[in-house]
């Protein structure tokens, strides 16, 4: 169960500071339930053996949220207010993160992870107010490997209407180019694997009717675990760092693009691709 350290009041600004802290693993069942849903590369061959390493971002498997259905908001995320800060509005997305590698964890590895949240920053954007928040984690292992994680978080207004960003164009020339399909069926594999209840990720009606996208959302997650397997897996590395931010939505019903755009001595820049040639994430791994 999570442990909370610090009180906080009303304010959304009270929670800058709070902690919580968890323990956690990532059981080979569990390894086996993500190999599953992302079904590429080395994922399709992946030893789910008790103390194998487990591959970078995996770890995102490890903490998963057990609230009670009672006490999950309109979008299947637990409700506001406890670790995250209670803000009024619509929708809430990860929007991007920095990773950083030291050792390895491990198969069923006794893991523990410390979050704070560090900012929360109020913003007017064009489709009205804009809150980020800023959350970092550090997870250890009992055999000695840890991560360094920030992620950034963005709440919005539920929007009238579907208004992308503007698309921002692949680069002709690229290093590799892997298609992968987006079924329907390998998001719910993902949302399960991750225990993500998130419905824009499963639940076609409400992603439609409530939050306007025209499709089932790609996982960012998912994006950045299928980028760096493909990253790595082409340069033959380990990473030191992952930094990943999302720059237009993806869809279930588009092939999705894993794209290595350039390399020199000290990381591999890459990015997710629609069939309409856009990106969709943007990503870069750090060498060790």
């Amino acid at each position: 169960m999570p442990q909370e350290t610090t009180a906080v009041g009303k304010d959304p600004r009270d929670w800058i500071g709070k902690v919580e802290e968890r323990t956690g693993a990532v059981p080979g069942a569990v390894l086996q339930m993500l190999a599953g849903a992302l079904d590429h590369g080395i994922y399709r061959d992946l030893s789910a053996s008790e103390g194998s390493p487990l591959p970078p971002l995996s770890h995102w498997t490890a903490f998963p949220e057990s609230t009670g259905l009672s006490d999950l908001g309109a979008d299947g995320h637990p409700r506001l207010g406890r670790f995250l800060p209670p803000i009024d509005l619509g929708r809430r997305m990860w929007a991007g993160g920095e990773i950083s590698f030291d050792g390895d964890l491990h198969v069923g590895e006794a893991l523990s992870r410390r979050s704070e949240i560090q900012a929360i920053e109020e913003k007017q954007g064009g489709a009205g107010p804009m809150v980020f928040v800023k959350v970092h984690h550090r997870i250890t292992g009992a055999a000695g490997g840890s991560v360094e994680e920030s992620q950034d978080l963005v709440y919005l207004p539920l929007p009238k209407s579907f208004s992308p960003p503007k698309p921002i164009p692949v680069p002709e020339a690229t290093l590799f180019d892997e298609p992968l399909s987006m079924e329907i069926v390998r998001l719910f594999r993902f949302s399960a694997a991750t225990y993500n209840g998130h419905r824009i990720h499963y639940d076609l009606d409400y992603a439609e009717r409530v939050e306007k996208y025209p499709g089932l959302v790609v996982h960012g997650p998912m994006q950045a675990m299928l980028l760096m397997e493909a990253g790595m897996r082409h340069a033959g590395r380990q990473p030191a760092q992952f930094r990943f931010r999302g720059v237009h939505p993806m869809f279930h019903d588009r092939t999705l693009h894993l794209v290595g755009l350039a390399a020199d001595d000290d990381g591999l820049a890459l990015c997710t691709a629609s069939t309409d040639g856009h990106q969709g994430l943007q990503a870069r791994i750090v060498w060790a």
